[in-house]
């Protein structure tokens, strides 16, 4: 099976003011964007993992990077990198999405074993590896592969969606 992706992060702006007679505007913008080919080496990823997910008050959930999670035909997913991580959270949501520090065996390579990034409600994270880093964020198999991710508080449960674009070696 191939896999063909584009990853991308943005950001634009326009700041406005009086001038002379007119208006002034500088418009500024920052963007990254990768296509990656089928494969595992750099520029390329062969294994992807997207789902929308749902956590009822209060409770955690540890997302096994190493053959636990399925793809869209219902085959296991084994990342030895990850190139490409999207996580939105739903902006119904009244909680915060927190993810990263799992108990044991925590993927380090983003956020270190102990920390954490909690996305507000309609919040969203974005990584994109470089089309030349082969490496991306490596997952180490039972030691460095589960990321957590948790519902902030009590009372509702929250959603998110989530994208994950790597290779199996």
């Amino acid at each position: 099976m191939a896999l063909s992706s584009t990853l991308a992060v943005s950001a634009f702006t326009e700041v406005t003011g009086a001038s002379g007679l007119g208006t002034a505007r500088i418009p500024a913008g920052l963007s990254r964007a990768v296509t990656l080919a089928s494969g595992t080496g750099a520029g390329k990823a062969d294994k992807a993992y997207t789902a929308r997910r749902t956590l009822a008050a209060s409770a955690t959930e540890d997302l096994d990077l190493d053959g636990v999670l399925t793809d869209a035909f219902g085959a296991t997913i084994t990342f030895a990198r990850v190139k490409g991580l999207f996580i939105a959270a739903a902006a119904s949501n009244t909680n915060g999405v927190v993810v990263g520090a799992a108990s044991s065996n925590a993927w380090a390579s983003l956020l270190n074993a102990t920390g954490t990034i909690t996305l507000r409600p309609g919040a969203a994270l974005a990584l994109v590896a470089g089309a030349a880093d082969a490496t991306g964020y490596a997952v180490t198999a039972s030691t460095g592969d589960v990321l957590k991710v948790a519902n902030s508080a009590g009372g509702s449960p929250v959603s998110y969606d989530i994208c994950i674009v790597g290779t199996s070696a």
